[in-house]
């Protein structure tokens, strides 16, 4: 089906979900766009409820053609297919260079249990390696963290206390897709400690206050690194629960770094040691 109108009511929910978390909430649907993005949201097994492509691209382009489905596949899945004309694409497209596919997608929210069941087949040959941030705000550092996280492959991203949604249009953008890469979970930094605990992984925090070198730290076992915010840290509960705190010299006149900064350094000084037992 072809929209040729921004005023379609298919258009006006599209853009209400990419600008309000709470209607995404709402209706358990978040918005991906972008080639990359799609195909590692499809890989994973997200199911698509809408599609809006620019038919023009789509004929130009021979990767968007192999990796958006279509309108006979998505009608195949009771989804909704649509074309939009390069004009009417260009104004609901939520990049600045558009990449001619659009999708709104049914969320489907990993927890604590079911991380439990993807960390169990891991345990007996291999320690997980897991980011924990703590109250991180901006969707821009997360979604940076996530591509961290998965290039270093660790092994999932809890974000405890989130004040972000984990499908929020600038996140999914910033992390190119990690978000689905890399198993994530959002909950309450009491739940995260206390799966931490029970399953027997090192909690590393990373603070300036009473901390050791991060490459003096073992980080071959089971270990989570925690990071809080860079204008507060992490809270006390996470300091006290902590099995040891590290910190990234500073070297310079300032006192902190981007937490998607840190968290790679930590993530690929974990890396670098584990080489050592392969």
């Amino acid at each position: 089906m072809e929209i040729s109108s921004a005023q379609n009511p298919r258009i006006k929910h599209l853009l209400l979900l990419q600008q309000k978390s709470q209607q995404r909430r709402k209706e358990g649907l978040f918005v991906v766009e972008g080639v990359r993005e799609l195909q590692h949201c499809i890989e994973a097994g997200f199911e698509i409820d809408s599609l809006f492509v620019n038919e023009e691209l789509r004929i130009k382009n021979e990767e968007l053609a192999a990796a958006v489905p279509s309108g006979e596949d998505i009608a195949l899945a009771n989804s909704s297919f649509f074309t939009l004309p390069a004009s009417l694409y260009e104004k609901v497209a939520y990049r600045g260079s558009t990449e001619g596919v659009i999708a709104i997608i049914k969320e489907r929210k990993m927890t604590l249990t079911d991380l439990k069941s993807h960390l169990s087949p891991l345990t007996s040959h291999h320690s997980p390696l897991i980011i924990v941030l703590e109250g991180v705000e901006k969707p821009g550092n997360l979604g940076a963290v996530l591509r961290s996280a998965d290039a270093a492959k660790a092994d999932a991203v809890i974000v405890c206390d989130p004040l972000t949604d984990l499908y929020n249009p600038n996140l999914i953008r910033a992390s190119i897709g990690a978000i689905f890469t890399v198993p994530t979970v959002a909950c309450s930094s009491e739940e995260c400690i206390a799966f931490l605990k029970e399953h027997g992984i090192r909690i590393l925090t990373a603070q300036l206050q009473d901390s050791k070198l991060y490459y003096d730290t073992d980080m071959r076992s089971p270990v989570a690194i925690v990071m809080g915010t860079e204008s507060t840290g992490l809270t006390q509960q996470w300091r006290e629960a902590a099995d040891a705190h590290i910190r990234i010299p500073m070297l310079g006149r300032l006192d902190s770094l981007n937490v998607s900064v840190s968290a790679a350094i930590l993530l690929f000084e974990a890396v670098r040691q584990r080489s050592s037992l392969e």
